[in-house]
């Protein structure tokens, strides 16, 4: 018994460690970005930020077709290749002086992370049993949060002394690559014969789909919006942002931890959760007028993607019992990509139309606006958790 427990846990320690490397894997080097910007000068700036946005729309694409790459490939051989791609083109990108290479090395980045996203979630519910799943994706949402809070700061470090450097804070990945070569079953989690339900994913688990994408719209505003509205108020020194923004990502890893506690508790409701604290937190930054309101806005909007991420995935994959790793959880790392792309267009929509009726038009109340149609949406099409 104690062997197997043993071996299990080093399979979770394996699992898990694919979570600190994606979900702010574009992000990462957003600290450099203007350093970036000087040193391309002669390119334009919507160029330049496309090292940003690039990675998202890769990832995005790749898992439209990893229930393919599953069935050429084991598991632990196809994340391996998705580790490896992720450390070398990351850090490829760095030794690049055409930004066009750079770009490239983003996209091959992105494919990494397009293979490495729902292996982090979807081994999960292919390894672990229902009763594990809930905590297991409590702490996967944890260490999400908690990877971007490494990654920000260490690029952020790195950058002050070149912007090259910057991008060997994807040198991360051999975190995950020694235990996953080490401990992880070389199985194959989807057979060679097609499903003859694939190719109606999105018709079947749409509700979980556009939560996803709504969920991760409303979250990356923040991030996107954040410092520019500080230098907006004038009341939250340039100093700060930087730190606050870091305490969000913690405020986030704890709702991941305490995901499975807030399921026993809040049971059927818990689908109000997030959406709700969403609300409240935007609602708080868009009326604050002192540094403890700001503090109460991003803690609720950290605790709210801490909790949200976990509840769509471990829901919508309990739906989608043993094929979720093949199904539903592509579709929803789609969705969340696809947000991180779309999210300033859609944001910047949401503020011009809300200037010509009259009404405020900061990032924060869109984001109340999606918040509330997230609630919608949420009371409308989403179980409570656990129920067929």
């Amino acid at each position: 018994m104690f062997l197997k427990n043993h071996r299990r846990w080093r399979l979770m320690v394996a699992i898990l460690s694919l979570s600190l490397l994606t979900v702010m894997a574009g992000a990462a080097v957003a600290p450099a970005l203007s350093v970036i910007q000087e040193y391309f000068n002669g390119e334009p700036a919507v160029i330049v930020k496309l090292i940003i946005s690039m990675p998202a729309l890769c990832i995005a694409l790749t898992n439209l077709f990893f229930a393919r790459l599953c069935r050429i490939f084991r598991a632990k051989t196809l994340t391996l290749i998705g580790l490896t791609m992720y450390v070398v083109f990351g850090c490829l990108a760095g030794a690049c002086s055409n930004i066009y290479m750079v770009l490239v090395c983003r996209a091959l980045l992105g494919v990494g992370v397009g293979i490495i996203m729902p292996m982090s979630t979807g081994l999960i519910t292919y390894f672990f049993t229902k009763d594990k799943q809930d905590a297991l994706m409590g702490y996967s949402s944890s260490m999400n949060m908690m990877g971007g809070v490494v990654a920000t700061l260490i690029a952020g470090a790195l950058a002050m002394v070149s912007w090259r450097l910057s991008f060997a804070v994807y040198l991360m990945g051999f975190v995950s690559i020694i235990p996953v070569a080490m401990w992880m079953p070389n199985e194959k989690i989807i057979s060679d014969s097609r499903d003859k339900h694939e190719g109606g994913t999105f018709r079947k688990y749409y509700p979980y789909i556009i939560s996803m994408f709504l969920l991760m719209l409303t979250f990356f505003n923040y991030p996107a919006n954040f410092a520019l509205e500080c230098s907006n108020s004038g009341f939250v020194r340039s100093e700060l942002v930087p730190v606050i923004m870091a305490l969000m990502d913690i405020f986030g890893s704890f709702g991941g931890l305490i995901f499975s506690r807030l399921i026993r508790v809040l049971k059927g409701n818990m689908k109000y959760l997030a959406p709700m604290m969403f609300l409240c937190g935007y609602l708080c930054l868009e009326a604050a007028g002192n540094l403890i309101l700001v503090l109460l806005g991003s803690f609720l909007v950290g605790a709210a993607i801490g909790a949200g991420v976990p509840f769509l995935i471990s829901t919508a994959s309990m739906e989608a019992g043993d094929k979720a790793a093949m199904t539903v959880i592509p579709a929803l790392s789609v969705a969340l990509y696809l947000a991180q792309f779309t999210t300033p267009i859609i944001i910047m929509t949401l503020q011009k139309a809300l200037s010509e009726v009259h009404m405020p038009a900061s990032s924060y109340a869109a984001a109340v606006l999606v918040s509330v149609l997230m609630i919608i949406w949420s009371s409308i099409f989403i179980k409570p958790h656990g129920k067929q």
